[in-house]
């Protein structure tokens, strides 16, 4: 316990380096020790619980390495101590969960060979033989087989080296699984969505962030009913799925733990932990600093001479930089080969622009400015785009008077159905649904009457693909359409220009997540001329939106004397689905 106060106090003080959320958790760990005194808090801290998996995780051996080779037990670093004492050593006063534990979830993200596999599998065994839950049912969850056994090996083998530990808890190794028949206690592995069935007082699911759903996660989270106090693991690195649960969950537990929307601090009922080990926006990802912030390790499972070469390699090579950044860094990149810089593109939120659409266009000062729309109709069964770029009042957008950004997402109800991000999206009320299998055009027609008179829409940027009946209801009704179809000549220079005004920050948003993942996605190669167009890295990422923003930027930066540029060699209907 003396070990986590002292990590916790010299994180704080800035002592020991470590990103915003892992200086939030441990404020509020200091907080709330506190505060435990108290008879309004409802939780008290307990030693004694959490000393005992640390204990026991220490007289594991190592499994692998010179360590192994020595024959020397764990040894568990401050910050992994701290973890297993604020996870286990909280439980509720009182009440029908009087004495049980008041986090169920353990959400930890740590770059690569930080001692994420020791924990969890230390963990899994202490789970299986020392938590006092009888008939335990502890299950190591993946997405294949190979990810699942790389908690459930190593645990195995823990087993297989200490005959004292086997005998204590009589543990029989079989092929696929440890037992202890006195209670039918036992571990295994789970691929994929197993279905109902399990009982699990604990399943550790590692690289979460290569689950494209939350179909094991939720059925382990189901099982879970009977058990008093069962604790799920959900261990990762950073990846590049911003679509996918994990980027989802992430970004729903900074805001839980930054208070917002819960009085200015973390919810009490919320029974997660969350702890990220990464750098900040402000950080320089290119420095000694940056690698001692997201690697708590440092030093002991991973040599600093080791992350200096990666980093070294990444500066000189620019393909390798997001590799690097997430499995080192624990950034979410997207797209390896991305062509915006995703971490540009969230500098440029504004939070005084709500995510949600409605409440968005209904601020004041936006109303009566001058915009152009934009829409990118490509697809009748899945996103159409209708993105709003709202013009600066002078002639040139500055940090004080830039662009501001606002997007909207038709798609039909098939396609929400079909798409587990867009059901998340469409539960937070992102996206505009309407019933059947293709899209409503109507329901943008009515969009952009809407918008008519909100804003002083100067022009309607259009692709003339699936857009004819639209736009030619659009033009009887008055509206100023421009088309820029879908062409090299056409969108190099605006997609150039949408990369510098977010490096500059000159163009604001909501940060809404559907619009970050769709930027995300975007890819391109530059051609012999210094062209670029973009592109899809794969068929299911989506990218309608950033391509109309970019027809937006066209037609805002388009002179009124000056045609759009059009060229014989372009074909219109250029293929938007590339090579990663």
């Amino acid at each position: 316990m003396a070990i986590a106060r002292q990590y916790a106090g010299d994180v704080v003080s800035g002592k020991i380096p470590a990103g915003k959320q892992i200086r939030l958790q441990c404020e509020r760990f200091i907080t709330e020790l506190v505060r435990s005194a108290g008879d309004d808090f409802p939780y008290r801290f307990d030693e004694a619980k959490a000393a005992r998996p640390c204990k026991f995780i220490e007289r594991l051996p190592h499994t692998k390495g010179p360590w192994a080779k020595q024959k020397k037990r764990l040894t568990l670093e401050p910050w992994q101590i701290w973890n297993l004492c604020v996870v286990f050593g909280w439980l509720h006063k009182a009440g029908t969960q009087e004495g049980t534990r008041r986090f169920r979830r353990w959400l930890l993200v740590v770059p690569r060979k930080n001692g994420k596999s020791a924990i969890a599998s230390g963990l899994a065994l202490f789970m299986l033989c020392a938590d006092g839950e009888y008939g335990a049912e502890v299950y190591s969850g993946a997405t294949n087989e190979k990810q699942a056994w790389e908690v459930f090996r190593p645990a195995r083998l823990m087993v297989q080296k200490l005959p004292a530990l086997k005998a204590k808890f009589g543990i029989e190794l079989l092929a696929k699984q440890l037992h202890r028949p006195d209670d039918g206690s036992r571990m295994e592995t789970i691929i994929g969505d197993p279905g109902d069935g399990q009982s699990p007082s604990c399943s550790i699911h590692d690289e979460y962030h290569e689950h494209v759903d939350d179909a094991q996660v939720d059925t382990m989270i189901t099982g879970m009913g009977a058990r008093d106090q069962p604790l799920q693991l959900l261990i990762t690195t950073a990846g590049e799925n911003l679509a996918g649960p994990c980027y989802a969950m992430i970004l729903e537990q900074r805001e839980r733990l930054a208070g917002i929307g819960h009085n200015g601090g973390p919810p009490l009922d919320d029974d997660t932990f969350f702890a990220e080990y990464t750098i900040d926006e402000e950080d320089d990802w290119r420095t000694e600093a940056a690698l001692r912030k997201a690697n708590p390790n440092i030093g002991v499972s991973v040599g600093l001479e080791y992350l200096l070469a990666r980093q070294r390699d990444a500066i000189a090579t620019p393909r390798k930089r997001a590799i690097f950044k997430t499995k080192h860094l624990n950034l979410w990149v997207a797209a390896k080969a991305a062509y915006f810089d995703i971490e540009a593109w969230r500098r440029c939120t504004d939070p005084r622009i709500p995510v949600l659409f409605a409440e968005a266009v209904a601020l004041e000062w936006l109303r009566g400015r001058r915009a152009v729309l934009s829409l990118d109709l490509a697809s009748k069964v899945d996103i159409a785009a209708l993105e709003i770029l709202i013009l600066p009042l002078g002639d040139r957008p500055t940090k004080a008077d830039p662009y501001i950004r606002l997007g909207r997402y038709f798609l039909p109800t098939k396609a929400v159905e079909d798409v587990n991000a867009y059901q998340g999206w469409d539960a937070q009320g992102l996206l505009d649904v309407n019933e059947g299998n293709i899209t409503d055009f109507e329901e943008i027609e009515i969009a952009i009457a809407d918008l008519r008179g909100i804003f002083e829409v100067e022009t309607v940027a259009y692709d003339p693909a699936q857009a004819t009946m639209l736009i030619n209801r659009l033009v009887k009704e008055g509206v100023p359409v421009v088309e820029v179809r879908p062409t090299v000549v056409n969108f190099s220079d605006p997609m150039k220009e949408l990369d510098a005004l977010m490096k500059a920050e000159l163009i604001r948003h909501a940060g809404c997540p559907v619009m970050e993942w769709q930027v995300a996605n975007v890819v391109a190669q530059q051609d012999a001329k210094d062209n670029v167009y973009p592109r899809k890295p794969r068929m299911e990422a989506k990218i309608d939106n950033p391509v109309a923003l970019i027809a937006a930027i066209a037609a805002a930066l388009k002179r009124e004397d000056e045609p759009m540029p059009t060229s014989p060699f372009d074909d219109p209907d250029y293929d938007m689905v590339g090579q990663a």
